[in-house]
Formats: structure tokens, C-alpha cells, sequence
């Protein structure tokens, strides 16, 4: 059943190579077969069958953490966009304060800076929200 053996590559492709990786994805594609022959006994199509499998199996958090995956890549992506989210911020401050100063150096009479900010202040209003996505 090429289908479950796809569908069980896919679910551990972040998952790396080990021996215990290997023989949970074993049992895994194991217990889906048995579950496909089950509900093929009760007169359903192949094609049904493997689907129903596949949606009642549902995800694999539990085994992931159980190796160990999720809470390191989880954690990497947190510190990153917390990065992420400083970088705009001083980013932006600084290309604020350089409008700011141009207007009043070279234009103190028209106050023009206000606009360009608006677009500057988009890039630390995305990081934040991707930021909060990831806490």
C-alpha cells in the first residue's frame, strides 16, 4: 500500500534518521494496514479504506515529542522571530529618525515625514504578529 508508506514518510520527514525513527515509523505503517484490512472486511473500497485510515490515525505530536523533535525546532523558531521582532524595531526607529531628520533639515517648514513612517511601521506590525502566531 503505497499510499500509507507515502503518507508515513511524509509525517516523519522532520524527524531524524535513527533507529528509533525507523521502527516507530514500522509499527506506524503496521497499524494503518491493519486498520485498512479492518475496514475493508466491512465492505468499504481499498481507496475508501485507506483514507478513513489515514484521517483516524490523525497527527503524530505525541510521537514527536516522545523523540524529541518538536520542542527544539519550536524553540529555534521562537528565538527567531523574537530576533526578528527587535531587528524591525530598531530598524525602523532608526529609518524614522532619518526621515525626521531630513524633514527638519532640509524642510523645516512642510512636516512631510509622517508619511513615509506609515510604511516603515508595517514591517515591525508584521514581525509582531508573526511573534505572537509562533507564541
Amino acid at each position: 500500500m503505497k499510499q500509507l508508506r507515502d503518507h508515513v514518510n511524509e509525517l516523519f520527514k522532520d524527524v531524524p534518521e535513527s533507529e528509533q525513527r525507523n521502527a516507530i515509523m514500522q509499527e506506524v505503517l503496521q497499524n494503518l494496514e491493519e486498520k485498512v484490512w479492518d475496514i475493508m472486511e466491512q465492505g468499504k473500497e481499498e481507496e475508501d479504506a485507506i483514507n478513513k485510515a489515514i484521517v483516524e490515525f490523525g497527527d503524530i505530536e505525541d510521537l514527536r515529542k516522545e523523540l524529541g523533535v518538536n520542542q527544539s525546532s519550536n524553540a529555534k523558531k521562537k528565538r527567531t522571530t523574537k530576533l526578528n521582532l527587535g531587528f524591525s524595531i530598531w530598524g525602523s526607529i532608526l529609518i524614522i529618525s532619518l526621515f525626521t531628520f531630513i524633514n527638519f533639515y532640509y524642510t523645516p517648514n512642510v512636516i512631510w515625514f509622517v508619511y513615509p513612517v506609515f510604511a516603515v511601521l508595517w514591517w515591525p506590525l508584521t514581525m509582531y504578529f508573526n511573534w505572537k502566531r509562533i507564541k
